[in-house]
């Protein structure tokens, strides 16, 4: 087998962070989320890797490299344009040869990875398996409908769903896919739904299983995320940093300093006067000074927190963080911000922000 990852896309419902950067490699857990995906395409046993790339392809191809950091072998494929996740599949149509694949959105997180998947994929050998997870509110993805382990129907974003099973971001393939997603037209928004290719397999007789990844006991514990959306990066994070195992404490750590729970401190880290709760992560060469780093909280690489506090939040590279009164909490805050309370009278906001930005005065 081979995998296919896609890694285009604008990023459009994380703007401003976007603008300037891959939404697949804003980090989660001090790591980015695009890495998450490779490592459980490798852990399955599949090492030849396509990357489906788009405006922000040097920049993927800066971080992940040829593969061999992750025991991999990748290849870029540029798109275009962002057509589809079908669309995506017909440009990788060369390097995918008449192989089986594995497809997963790169900004998608699938807490116990897709080991007992791609098994099963070999075990059954159908035309196609997707991953379903039951969710709250099915309206808002594309839902399936299921009757005997077979999927009958797809439904992209229906009113009135017919069932609460959603697709998430990983597929698996035969060859069958490609006659599927040359034969649909293009939708209403412009795109080849990935979506109608597969309803094509169905109509004209191909096996499409499921392959459930919560049942109805679990519900209550998020083991798949899209992280398109603020409050989704925030709960990956919070799934990662629950799940991660502890690790030596490699940065420079004061005798002020309180540590509670699972925290890990990364080499080149600088901690003083301050009180860490976990879980929690501190990236490398960055240094933390009476302040307070609450539960769920990733502060990455070369960042300065000083007399602020900072809990359920990520904060990317390069940040200054100083003298805020009030905490900071369920946040992002991009590469190189500034954070600091001006002590000027009389009081009051100065902001610099760019377009789509959210920001809440408490």
């Amino acid at each position: 087998m081979k995998g296919l990852i896609l890694s285009g896309g604008k990023g459009t419902r994380l703007r401003p962070i976007t603008h300037t950067s891959a939404k697949q490699l804003i980090p989660i857990a001090n790591k980015p989320i695009l890495f998450y995906a490779i490592e459980a395409i490798v852990a399955a046993g599949i090492t030849e890797i396509g990357i489906i790339t788009g405006e922000t392809g040097a920049e993927v191809r800066a971080a992940v490299g040829d593969g061999s950091a992750f025991g991999a072998r990748c290849t870029y494929i540029p798109q275009a344009a962002p057509q589809g996740l079908a669309h995506a599949v017909l440009t990788a149509r060369d390097f995918l040869g008449d192989s089986s694949f594995v497809m997963y959105l790169g900004d998608n997180l699938v807490r116990h990875g897709i080991v007992p998947v791609v098994q099963e994929f070999e075990r059954l050998h159908p035309d196609a398996m997707i991953l379903l997870a039951q969710v709250a509110e099915p309206q808002h993805f594309g839902v399936a409908e299921v009757v005997d382990g077979r999927v009958i129907r797809l439904v992209e974003k229906p009113a009135i769903p017919k069932s609460d099973l959603a697709l998430v971001g990983v597929y698996l393939f035969t060859p069958a896919i490609f006659e599927a997603a040359s034969s649909i037209a293009y939708s209403a928004r412009g795109e080849l739904e990935i979506t109608d290719a597969i309803q094509r397999m169905i109509d004209t007789g191909g096996n499409v299983v499921p392959h459930l990844i919560t049942s109805q006991h679990e519900a209550s514990v998020a083991t798949w995320k899209d992280t398109g959306r603020l409050e989704d990066l925030l709960e990956a994070n919070r799934i990662v940093l629950d799940d991660m195992v502890p690790r030596a404490r490699a940065g420079g750590i004061a005798d002020d300093v309180h540590i509670e729970g699972k925290v890990i401190i990364e080499a080149g880290a600088e901690l003083r006067n301050c009180t860490v709760r976990g879980p929690a992560i501190i990236g490398q060469r960055t240094v933390i000074d009476d302040a307070y780093i609450g539960p769920y909280s990733s502060i990455y690489h070369g960042c300065t927190v000083r007399r602020a506090e900072i809990e359920h939040s990520i904060i990317l590279e390069d940040v200054r963080i100083e003298n805020v009164t009030g905490k900071i909490e369920s946040s992002l805050i991009g590469r190189g911000c500034v954070v600091h309370e001006s002590r000027r009278r009389p009081h009051g906001y100065r902001l610099m922000l760019g377009d789509h930005s959210q920001i809440e005065l408490g």
